[in-house]
């Protein structure tokens, strides 16, 4: 049989597709926009038609129906990582979530340890050969692909088609549906004078020819804003965004100098604007790649002069970062910061960065703190740190005495906390 003669016997409406799901079963959802609309949606209306159905994913984009605890006993989202759509139910309790490195899911998904029954996935229209592209979100989702009873894809023509292990062949697909709605576009976040600040000591530190990883937040763009008068960067990240692409288009990533996969960005989803997922579709520059490829500390540390920048919302003072949580209420999750913060630990010439505004709730509170608030969950360790970022300044911790550690952090605090930050400084024997 053909690969036409496949796809057209395979497809069908969303509502129909979602039927081969079975009570009890594991759904897994690919990052952010590499979620499917049009089978969430059916899902999320047929829900009650279901029992002990989970729904598993890292960043939902859109509060779906099925996020709602009066049905979580039908359909229950579980997260790898919070977003605004989850983070309601997550402080609440009918929303659980799986702690894990980003860079982990593949295999905890592999021996079974997270379960993957089935996978709904956005995917970029069939080629001539039956090979559709994951383009969006490779991450976790090949590895659900090659572990699920039934793979459900819902095409639609705005999804790239990129290079990379990010492809799956018709004959691996149960069910199909078709969409043509516009991939939900995300901008850039909110940067001010403070987001500067910081951005401008991290650029000034990154030198000509690295290798870059960005995350998300208005301080890695801040970054990116003053790179331009870089030379020869190269990429190796998780996530592809529109900053990266302005890089591209300034000349300044040109990914000439990378000593590893030279020649090519690499990265394990998008998230951006429609410019974004047009500059994607067969783009010989760039390769989309499974979590465990771009996100391994060991992978991803070959790359020499690797820079990492990545956001936290509180640091005590041994250097431990508070990424994820306010206090026991999670906020987000673990995701890829501290993969890549022991990614650029290994790199010949590397560094990562820890940025944060020194100050949250307007000036209200300190963000560098004795100790974080109780219940916070720890995302990068104190073993791990490197570079701390502050609008008044770097610190450097690395191999730091915890005396020093104390002492430059209160440097680069908000000068209204200083004192304070001293006295309990002085009561714990760190000064």
């Amino acid at each position: 049989m053909s690969v036409q003669a496949l796809y057209q016997q395979k497809r069908m409406s969303a509502a129909d597709a979602i039927r081969v799901v079975k009570n009890g079963e594991t759904i897994v959802v690919p990052t952010a926009v590499g979620e499917p609309p049009a089978l969430l949606t059916a899902l999320s209306e047929a829900r009650r038609d279901f029992r002990g159905v989970q729904v598993v994913q890292i960043l939902p984009v859109r509060k779906y129906a099925y996020f709602d605890p009066e049905t979580a006993e039908n359909v229950r989202h579980t997260a790898y990582f919070f977003s605004g759509a989850s983070r309601a139910g997550g402080a609440e309790g009918w929303i659980d979530f799986i702690p894990a490195y980003f860079s982990e899911l593949p295999d905890l998904i592999g021996r079974g340890l997270s379960p993957a029954d089935v996978v709904f996935s956005m995917a970029s229209p069939m080629d001539e050969h039956g090979f559709f592209s994951l383009a969006l979100a490779a991450d976790y989702t090949m590895a659900a692909i090659e572990k699920a009873r039934v793979v459900v894809l819902e095409v639609n023509p705005n999804v790239p088609f990129a290079n990379g292990n990010c492809h799956i062949h018709i004959s691996q697909v149960a069910a199909l549906t078709e969409s043509d709605e516009p991939i939900l576009e995300v901008g850039l976040p909110k940067i001010g004078p403070v987001q500067e600040a910081i951005g401008k000591y991290v650029a000034d530190m990154i030198p000509n020819g690295a290798t870059l990883q960005i995350g998300y937040g208005g301080i890695p763009d801040a970054v990116v804003m003053q790179l331009t008068d870089k030379h020869d960067l190269g990429i190796h990240t998780e996530m592809v965004g529109d900053g990266i692409m302005t890089l591209v288009e300034a000349g300044v990533v040109t990914n000439r100098k990378k000593n590893f996969h030279p020649g090519k960005m690499l990265a394990t989803f998008a998230l951006g604007s429609k410019k974004l997922y047009q500059f994607m579709n067969r783009n010989p520059a760039l390769e989309m790649h499974p979590v465990d490829f771009t996100n391994d500390p060991y992978i991803a540390g070959q790359n020499d002069n690797l820079h990492a920048i990545n956001a936290t919302m509180q640091i005590d003072f041994l250097g431990q970062c508070g990424s994820e949580s306010l206090g026991f209420a999670p906020y987000s999750g673990t995701g890829g910061q501290s993969d890549f913060v022991r990614a650029a630990n290994r790199s010949k010439g590397g560094k990562s960065f820890i940025v944060l505004p020194s100050t949250a709730k307007n000036d209200t509170i300190s963000r560098i703190v004795p100790t974080l608030s109780a219940g916070t969950h720890v995302s990068t360790s104190k073993n791990d740190i490197n570079y701390v970022v502050t609008e008044f300044g770097v610190a450097q911790l690395r191999g730091k005495t915890a005396h020093q550690r104390c002492e430059a952090l209160i440097g680069i605090a908000h000068p209204d906390f200083r004192g304070e930050l001293r006295e309990a400084a002085k009561k714990m024997k760190l000064l």
